[in-house]
């Protein structure tokens, strides 16, 4: 008899199971469809591209480098072509064969060979060049070229080196270029979503960044942009045809400032002594001349220098590798006498008729300090332009002495003293212009009334770099109005200084450029022997930096017998007058005599200038 019970369990227990396999089939073919779907629709652009990378491959085109040129369309750095004989591999049956043919029309060395034979075979595969030899002469050119027939599986290709046409003329400004990190290199390409990969070198040196100067500094603007080929590969990565090529974009060409005449006058007028020259164009702010000197050879640092040349430049006890123009701090000395005279008028201390006697030294009331001027018996009675005329040293002593130092910081940092009045200069220092609050931070003392004295003849804590100086040259010529300095000029850029004045007068300028016309052109005029070096007028300051604190004469003869314990001779300048057109500065550590020994160096740098208008 039948269990109509256990049947219909059994019936049951089926149709669930017969409903689990539907289920499971139907889930299956659902995943199928999609997948299907996926690959046919949704992603089939995905997949395409990813398939197109797998028979592609692109290779990065490097741009050519611009040039750079001086004020008159001089070129100062070129890319100067290269000749090196280049392999295509792929197309070579017996590389040994080969080698041996060449070998008899241009000589081998054994390392170009050996690189040949090690990177032969992988190069061959993938359909690759490599290069046989570097910079080949014209002789080996056309013993090629004559023979080129024999060989069509080698041809010359051209590469640049980034050379300057001047090697150590423009060392400090110009700068030099060098090989790029990985990172810097990722970085650049990212910028243009492009990935690090094979690259058409057009440089020898492969991947090079502006590594100073105006090279670092416009680095972006001169580099250009990365082109691309993109080409059809097999599955072993070998190349097949060129399916794309976007070309590079040549980096820009940079007109600058600089002048090519007075650049080399200046060099040679240095001599290869310690020193800076500076001089700027004074209406626009345009750098015009620009030396830090002793020098360096800038194309071979760029190009390829020996680890015992490099080791020789960089313990070289001059530092050739300094940048003086832009980083070397001096004390302005007697320079700063023009800028502390125009603070005495100013806050009304002084007026062009006020007169002190000069005794040759100044006492300080508090604790009786002699403060000494440079002229045994003093100057005499003396007034304000007769004490820049003559450099009366207690005639700033007493002034400087009657400043309050916060306010007297201010109005000299009008002038450029203690921050950057470079727009594009290259890790420009703003020398130090120091109040009570950074002796406190920096030498755990207070603020002495001496201290501000000090100051009030360009001694003591005060430094300025030579490009500082040169601003503040050009700031007096200007009348307290003057754009920031940059070797690429571009208005739009510009940033313009104005001093603000409650009592200086349009004749109070006028009066500090007749002291400063008194320096050179007075009989009593520190800087007097510069008289007959040029047939125009020149206003100018020239100051001697004290290195170590003498009391007498006798005492100097003796300090002076160590060379770097001289002084340092300065002088700032600006011409023709009365329209004055360039501003210059001049350092030569040292030196001992602003007039005598920068003096010249300033005057040979004018008369280049002003006789090329």
């Amino acid at each position: 008899m039948i269990d109509l019970k256990e049947r219909s369990k059994e019936k049951k227990n089926f149709s669930n199971r017969l409903t689990l396999v539907y289920l499971f089939f139907g889930i299956l073919f659902s995943f199928f469809i999609y997948k299907t779907f996926s690959l046919q629709v949704s992603d089939y652009t995905e997949y395409e591209i990813a398939s197109l990378q797998n028979k592609t491959r692109e290779i990065l085109i490097q741009p050519r480098r611009g040039i750079i040129y001086d004020r008159n369309g001089e070129i100062i750095v070129n890319n100067n072509p290269k000749y090196n004989l280049i392999l295509n591999p792929s197309k070579i049956k017996d590389i040994e064969e080969h080698l041996s043919e060449i070998a008899e029309i241009i000589n081998l060395s054994e390392k170009d060979i050996l690189f040949v034979k090690e990177n032969f075979k992988n190069k061959a595969k993938l359909n690759r060049e490599i290069v046989l030899k570097q910079n080949l002469s014209q002789e080996e050119i056309a013993k090629f070229e004559a023979r080129r027939y024999r060989f069509p599986s080698t041809f010359i290709g051209e590469r640049y080196s980034r050379e300057n046409t001047y090697s150590e003329l423009f060392s400090h400004s110009i700068g030099y270029v060098g090989g790029m990190s990985d990172q810097n290199i990722d970085q650049i390409l990212k910028d243009q979503d492009l990935n690090l990969g094979e690259t058409i070198f057009k440089y020898s040196n492969g991947f090079i960044v502006g590594k100073t100067g105006i090279e670092k500094v416009y680095d972006k603007r001169l580099r250009g942009y990365f082109g691309k080929k993109i080409y059809e590969v097999d599955a072993s990565g070998k190349l097949l045809n060129e399916l794309e090529e976007i070309p590079a974009k040549d980096g820009e060409d940079l007109y600058t400032s600089l002048d090519l005449k007075s650049q080399k006058v200046a060099y040679k007028q240095l001599n290869n002594r310690r020193g800076a020259v500076v001089a700027v164009e004074i209406d626009t702010g345009a750098i015009v001349t620009y030396v830090s000197s002793p020098s360096f050879p800038i194309n071979a640092i760029a190009n390829g220098l020996s680890s015992d040349e490099f080791n020789q430049l960089t313990n070289d006890k001059n530092k050739p590798f300094f940048d003086r123009a832009g980083q070397g701090r001096y004390s302005p000395a007697s320079t700063i006498k023009p800028a502390i005279g125009l603070y005495g008028i100013e806050n009304k201390i002084i007026d062009w008729k006020y007169t002190i006697d000069d005794p040759g030294f100044f006492v300080l009331p508090e604790d009786n300090r002699v403060y000494r001027g440079w002229k045994e018996g003093g100057h005499g009675k003396i007034d304000l332009m007769n004490a820049i005329i003559e450099s009366s040293n207690t005639f700033f002593f007493s002034l400087a002495y009657k400043s309050e130092i916060d306010d007297l910081v201010d109005h000299l940092s009008y002038f450029g003293f203690g921050r950057n009045v470079c727009i594009d200069c290259f890790i420009p220092d703003n020398g130090l212009l120091p109040n009570p609050e950074w002796k406190i931070n920096k030498l755990n003392f207070g603020w002495f009334k001496g201290d501000t004295v000090n100051m009030g003849v360009g001694q003591g804590y005060l430094s300025a770099t030579p490009i500082q100086l040169a601003y503040y040259s050009a700031f007096l010529a200007k009348k307290g109005n003057l754009d920031r300095f940059s070797f690429i000029q571009n208005t739009n850029s510009a940033k313009k200084d104005i001093f603000i004045s409650n009592n200086i007068k349009d004749e109070d300028w006028e009066n500090i450029h007749k002291s400063m016309i008194g320096v050179i052109e007075n009989p009593k005029g520190t800087a007097r022997r510069l008289r007959n070096l040029k047939n125009y007028t020149v206003a100018a300051k020239s100051g001697t930096v004290e290195l170590v604190s003498t009391e007498t004469k006798e005492d100097y003869q003796t300090i002076r017998e160590v060379e770097d314990q001289r002084d340092h001779a300065i002088i700032i300048a600006f011409a023709p007058i009365p329209n004055p057109k360039y501003a210059i500065s001049v350092v030569i550590e040292n030196g001992e005599s602003g007039g005598s020994v920068a003096g010249p160096v300033a005057i040979e740098v004018l008369n280049s200038l002003i006789k090329n208008e």
